[in-house]
């Protein structure tokens, strides 16, 4: 039994989520934590690998190979005796060749050979031997081990190596770019969350306000002062400002799910955080040495000089050795080491034509690089313009705010004002509820343009990659 409390008042903080987050430790657990980070990171580890299959071409490649034959065929059989160090004079038919050669050394020796002996010597060398052309099956098991080594390849292995390495950086860049999407979508969901937040506030208080208005009405009526049309209209804007009420606690708790979804786990609610985000320090030098797409471009342009390289070696010789050790025998694994044999050399090949294709691959590199080299440029440029208006943008959005807080302040004391005025009989419930009206718009364009400027801040963190490295 203590052990079922224990696992459930363990399992109880994951049921009810992550309570009061503060925006500093989401931040590292979307770092940590994020399912599109996780997936980014292994494209990462990846392309790691593809550095080490790079680098392991320079060392070339050793295998075993293990054949099994049999055969009838007689140049296949001559070639597997041979391989098994097996073959005899008999293979040749030389049982058919000596037996006239003996017969004719015999009859000279005894003085009788004769024309017809001699003419019959002059025709030995058609004799089809038989057991050469017809030989019996035989079984081969043949194992090798073959090594073969680029000597020299006019450094195009070289410069594959530097391009995988420079891609596998490029996959970081990749990750950091994802990660500033991520970090700029929290941060954007916790001022979403605090603003939504501060407007519920404000409307529970216009809700508070309506509901002493109605019971002022109440009041008011039962003197005789007030008519059954005044309340029946405070009642229909207090139904609208409870739809609005229920409207803003719907979007919070979307707000929350898009967090919890964006951090991986339950989150129950947040840390407040002030109403506008600070404004971040932005300048040329700051852009070009840590924005991504800059320094995307710039790898870019390392890549392609790489590539011009790796043209370029098609115009030189390659050079390669291979070794050859191995043994064949009709049993498998039978006399290994009686049998065997080695075999070793070098060899240098060297395009002299092909129809100007090398040419054509070099030239079309040359102009890809020149072509990343206006890239490179035409990235700073838009990247500082585009910083440039973010920051004009967010310059007017905090005029916009203090124009609107002012417009709520006036909207506020304008609102009580009709309100007395009702009171006292010297204003009609529609001018109350009209000003009423007008205080709501003026907080509804408040916290609109206050999202809108955060919004423009966290786009502006992410061009200046204030995410930190990967």
């Amino acid at each position: 039994m203590k052990r079922v409390i224990l696992l459930l008042s363990l399992s109880l903080p994951l049921v009810a989520g992550v309570k009061n987050l503060p925006l500093r430790e989401a931040l590292d657990m979307v770092k940590h934590d994020n399912l599109e980070v996780k997936v980014a990171r292994f494209n990462e580890q990846m392309q790691a690998m593809e550095v080490k299959v790079a680098e392991g071409m320079n060392y070339g490649s050793l295998d075993v190979t293990l054949s099994g034959m049999r055969s009838n065929d007689a140049l296949n059989v001559f070639g597997f005796k041979l391989m098994d160090r097996e073959a005899t004079f008999g293979d040749f038919g030389f049982s058919q060749f000596l037996e006239p050669i003996g017969n004719a050394l015999m009859a000279a020796n005894n003085g009788q050979l004769t024309p017809q002996m001699l003419q019959g010597m002059s025709s030995i060398l058609e004799i089809q031997p038989h057991d050469l052309n017809y030989p019996g099956a035989r079984n081969n098991y043949q194992t090798k081990l073959s090594y073969m080594l680029p000597i020299y390849t006019g450094g195009k292995l070289t410069e594959y190596k530097h391009i995988m390495e420079s891609m596998y950086r490029m996959s970081k860049y990749d990750t950091q770019k994802l990660l500033n999407v991520k970090i700029y979508e929290v941060k954007k969901a916790f001022y979403d969350i605090s603003l939504v937040e501060r407007y519920i506030t404000n409307l529970s208080k216009i809700r508070k306000n309506i509901n002493t208005l109605e019971d002022v009405i109440r009041n008011m009526q039962k003197e005789g002062y007030a008519k059954e049309m005044d309340l029946l209209e405070v009642q229909a804007r207090k139904a609208e400002a409870d739809s609005m009420y229920n409207q803003a606690k719907l979007n919070r708790d979307l707000a929350y799910q898009f967090l919890s979804f964006l951090l991986n786990r339950d989150i129950s609610s947040i840390h407040k955080v002030s109403a506008r985000a600070p404004m971040p320090h932005v300048d040329k030098h700051t852009l070009e040495l840590n924005n991504i797409d800059i320094q995307k471009a710039k790898l870019g342009l390392q890549i392609s000089e790489m590539a011009v390289k790796v043209e370029k070696s098609s115009f030189l010789p390659t050079v390669g050795g291979f070794a050859e050790y191995g043994s064949a025998d009709n049993t498998l694994f039978n006399d290994f080491t009686g049998k065997d044999s080695y075999t070793f050399g070098v060899q240098a090949k060297w395009n002299i034509f092909n129809g100007g294709q090398d040419d054509a691959r070099l030239e079309k590199a040359k102009l890809k690089r020149l072509q990343v080299r206006d890239q490179v440029e035409l990235a700073k440029k838009g990247i500082v313009l585009k910083a440039k208006k973010l920051k004009t943008e967010i310059l007017s959005a905090d005029a916009d705010i203090k124009s609107y807080k002012k417009q709520l302040q006036f909207a506020k004391r304008v609102y009580e004002n009709y309100r007395t005025r009702y009171e006292e009989g010297l204003a009609s419930i529609t001018d109350v509820l009209i000003q009423q009206s007008k205080q709501l718009e003026s907080l509804l364009k408040l916290l609109t343009v206050v999202n809108k400027r955060n919004t423009k801040i966290f786009e502006l963190e992410s061009i200046i990659n204030k995410g930190g490295d990967v």
